[in-house]
């Protein structure tokens, strides 16, 4: 009989032997059955430990031949021994093999399940969650957090989203990726400090799918970002390797990871590999005074014990419970085919598809509150997005296409409109070096860096007329941002016109069909 208890230390009994399995079974390849050994005989002081694979035969040959002249036993006895306790440990590895990959579900009290239900169910729903949010300790970035929030959401759907926040150093990029990661349940999320060019390839085959995966720098792990992306995109990986089978012969083996996986990161460089970039929502982090007034009150304020830390704990389980309650359920979007952005944005057919996800997963985080539909043909369940779903996409999204639209990088775009700020108060376009160094504190290597790519792209132009100690400057483009800023309203605009004017329509023809042979059923959660 095998006892495997202890899990470092398993029990076999056969007749009077008794053999313990050191460090318990940790073989995980299927053609060899590697274990250590202790061989005892009731009653009987001496033990023999020994290393063997039982599968193979001259070993367990030559062992049962030793055991039997050291502790006086049949070596008849023995090799039966040995050939039941394979039998129970390979029935053993059998049974226990797809449990390792997959990890038991988190199970609510009703308590806990009442509370998370009646909060999915109440309006407004996207300001509550964000309301409860900041809560839980999260001071400012009132966009970013719930953006954010929901992008860690979308890793229950078929299509998760992804994101990677630009900061400088010390401005709470990675604090902000931490705080909204600890809203969601600690068995749906991998956290990681440095990668290693193969790691992605020896997880267990399911021990990624649906999660989230929370690299801390993304400076320093390159190395391992190929095969991510291949993960975010393929939603699974796989990787030929060779390994020593019986007689020394080479094998090989297909190592697979299965997803699919939200990814997250964080970087301090002004612009990351394109390949990177395009597949995540790019996230830029508050580095505005007022942020810095309102971060350095609330250390105040914690320091001074006015800060309710037990408020911030009930928030953020109550959110960790939400998410443990959300469930996998289609999402049709019957107004996709109004919803159109801006031309000119950056890679338009993966952005198009980010957006239209996004307004997925607002529909996904209601599902508590729309009616549950089916198709009568297929029995496909689904939910509808809403017009208010997409609402809440526009707002959330108006940040991030505004830096896929804009020609200059994020850390340049800021430069330059502290610089015109400054330049509109003092009543002039031109400046020189010296000045803007003093006045906007920027070193010099810096300010070279941002002209060099202002000056490139025709914002600015040098005035060779001007003579001084200090190079001159003048600004050519002023409203370019705002213009830009206003035709992303517009057209995020258009799109909910659009979809008015078709719900308009749809009220007229009392029909609504978002697919072919649907009919609604008034099942609810």
């Amino acid at each position: 009989m095998l006892t495997t208890t202890n899990k470092d230390n398993f029990v076999f009994e056969y007749e009077d032997l008794i053999i313990n399995i050191l460090g318990g079974l940790n073989d995980g390849n299927l053609d060899s059955l590697v274990v250590t050994v202790k061989v005892h005989k009731k009653g009987f002081y001496r033990n023999y430990r020994h290393s063997v694979n039982l599968y193979n035969g001259y070993q367990v040959e030559k062992l049962s031949t030793k055991i039997s002249e050291h502790l006086e036993i049949s070596s008849t006895v023995l090799r039966n021994a040995f050939i039941e306790l394979t039998e129970q440990l390979e029935n053993y590895r059998f049974e226990n093999q797809n449990q390792d990959d997959i990890e038991q579900a988190y199970v609510l009290n009703d308590k806990d399940s009442d509370e998370a239900t009646e909060f999915l169910r109440s309006p407004n729903l996207m300001d509550q969650t964000n309301n409860l949010i900041g809560r839980s300790g999260i001071v400012g970035e009132i966009i970013n957090r719930l953006l954010m929030y929901l992008i860690f959401t979308s890793r229950k759907t078929d299509n998760p989203l992804h994101c990677i926040s630009f900061g400088s150093s010390g401005v709470g990029k990675t604090h902000l990726q931490n705080k909204v990661a600890n809203l969601i349940p600690i068995e749906d999320r991998v956290e990681m400090t440095q990668l290693s060019a193969n790691a992605f390839y020896y997880f267990k085959q399911y021990e990624l799918a649906n999660k989230v995966v929370l690299i801390e720098d993304m400076d320093g792990a390159e190395d391992g970002l190929l095969p991510l992306r291949e993960l975010q995109t393929k939603k699974r990986i796989s990787k030929s390797v060779v390994q020593k089978g019986i007689g020394g012969r080479g094998r090989t083996y297909n190592q697979v990871v299965e997803g699919p996986v939200c990814v997250a990161g964080c970087t301090t460089k002004e612009s990351i590999y394109e390949d990177n970039s395009n597949r995540s929502f790019l996230l830029y982090i508050d580095e505005s005074p007022e942020q810095d007034e309102r971060i350095m009150g609330y250390q105040r304020m914690h320091y001074a014990g006015k800060v309710d830390v037990d408020d911030q704990l009930n928030s953020a389980r109550l959110l960790k419970n939400v998410q443990r309650l959300l469930k996998p359920i289609k999402v049709v979007n019957p107004f996709a085919e109004y919803l159109e952005l801006p031309r000119t944005v950056f890679k338009p057919r993966r952005t198009n598809i980010h957006y239209l996800q996004l307004i997925e997963v607002i529909t996904f985080y209601h599902q508590m509150q729309r009616e549950t539909k089916y198709d009568q043909t297929t029995g496909e369940v689904y939910i509808e997005t809403d017009l208010e779903d997409i609402r809440w996409a526009n707002k959330l999204i108006k940040d991030v296409l505004l830096r896929k639209l804009d020609r200059l990088n994020r850390v340049t775009r800021d430069y330059f409109e502290k610089l015109t700020r400054y330049l509109k108060d003092k009543g002039t376009s031109i400046y020189n070096n010296r000045e803007v160094r003093r006045e906007l504190r920027i070193n010099e290597a810096t300010l070279r860096r941002y002209h060099k790519s202002l000056v490139s792209e025709g914002y600015i132009q040098r005035r060779n007329d001007i003579k001084g100690d200090s190079h001159h400057y003048e600004i050519l483009e002023v409203n370019e941002f705002k213009d830009l800023e206003a035709t992303i309203e517009k057209t995020l605009q258009l799109c909910i016109d659009l979809v008015t004017s078709s719900e308009g329509r749809q009220s007229e023809n009392d029909e609504v069909k978002p697919l072919k042979n649907n009919t609604s059923s008034l099942i609810r959660y």
